[in-house]
């Protein structure tokens, strides 16, 4: 069996994480940019005079597959990675998926 680390991050975290991805044996990895709205909440800005709400910040997603007896370490490794003690730093979602062989095409 193996796991599925689903990493969602501030993107000028994302390089050390993938830094820290690098040193774990991983079976695949998946990068995506996304936006997403949590505690953080949003911000205000302003376009040509005009203040505006901006309720999704940019974050980067980042998946991951290791094998289960892995991905606790693997976890707490990146955990280590992302982490600058404040609000919005990110979230780790761990999903056992079966993946007996992986399908090459």
């Amino acid at each position: 069996m193996m796991k599925q680390l689903t990493i969602v991050v501030k993107p000028f975290r994302a390089e050390g994480v993938l830094r820290a991805i690098a040193e774990l044996d991983v079976e695949s990895v998946v990068v995506r940019e996304a936006k997403g709205y949590s505690r953080q909440k949003g911000y205000l800005d302003r376009y040509l005079g005009s203040e505006y709400s901006i309720a999704f910040l940019p974050k980067v997603e980042i998946s991951v597959c290791v094998r289960d007896e892995r991905a606790e370490e693997a976890a707490d490794h990146i955990v280590r990675a992302a982490r600058t003690g404040r609000i919005g730093d990110g979230k780790i979602f761990v999903v056992p998926i079966a993946w007996p062989e992986p399908l090459e095409f």
